[in-house]
């Protein structure tokens, strides 16, 4: 099969790619670098002919509010008009669980939005909303730091390694279209700020952790346990510990 993935040079783009390559398939790792751009709609047309799948795993370069709204709206409704003239079979996009419970957020906001125009669009389509990523533990310390201390609340997070969310996008990429939304997750469930400490303490970071009891995520209050799945999630076979080593390795 002929499948483009959107975003197919980032993080989880890349993994994809190459599973889905290993295991035999036409695959075009679509970017603006490769002359691929959802934004401007350069070069969308000729790579959508004759294309079965399309995976959906791009990203806004800025999450400013009114940035990042114009970057999802925008790039969904080219990504999904030159889909509908190709006649693509079927469009799988990356979301995040909680998406619709933490409103107050406007990265979280424009992802719904992303939601609901594939929801609209005619496409037949599958959702994966996944937990954050483990790859995001250092970033998340980083922006709650001040000074010596990263102050971090005990909201609830289960972390997924970035090689579990590329399997999961790509076995739903090739089953059949669920026309809905299904949820990723780690294996295991932390308070926030336990898991940054055990972080740092592997690095070696000498930050401390103060647990300030204020749950909050991407600059916004959140409930204790929006990020979280609410109900029956997949669960990703890499723990952190497992991640850590793997980490470690690279280092």
């Amino acid at each position: 099969m002929k499948i483009v993935v959107i975003g197919g040079t980032g993080l989880i783009g890349t993994k994809v790619v190459n599973q889905l390559r290993q295991a035999g398939h036409q695959v075009i790792a679509a970017s603006p670098a490769t002359g691929i751009n959802t934004l401007t709609g350069e070069g969308l047309a000729e790579a959508m002919k004759e294309t079965d799948i399309v995976i959906d795993l791009a990203n806004s370069p800025s999450f400013e509010d009114k940035a990042v709204m114009e970057f999802f709206q925008t790039a969904g409704h080219n990504l999904l008009a030159a889909e509908i003239n190709a006649g693509v079979k079927h469009h799988v996009a990356l979301s995040i669980v909680g998406v619709d419970i933490m409103q107050n957020i406007g990265y979280m906001r424009a992802k719904k939005v992303q939601e609901e125009l594939i929801e609209q669009s005619g496409v037949p389509y599958t959702i994966v909303r996944s937990t954050q990523f483990l790859e995001f533990i250092a970033g998340i310390a980083n922006q709650a730091t001040d000074g010596n201390e990263v102050h971090l609340s005990d909201v609830l997070f289960q972390p997924i390694a970035s090689d579990d969310v590329a399997k999961f996008v790509a076995k739903y990429a090739l089953a059949a279209p669920l026309n809905g939304r299904v949820e990723i997750a780690g294996p295991e469930r932390f308070e926030m700020y336990k898991i940054v400490e055990r972080y740092l303490q592997l690095a070696n970071d000498p930050r401390t952790v103060v647990p300030n009891g204020k749950p909050a995520y991407f600059g916004g209050e959140v409930t204790h346990s929006a990020l979280v799945p609410a109900g029956e999630a997949e669960q990703g076979a890499i723990n952190f510990e497992s991640w850590w080593a793997t980490q470690a390795v690279k280092a």
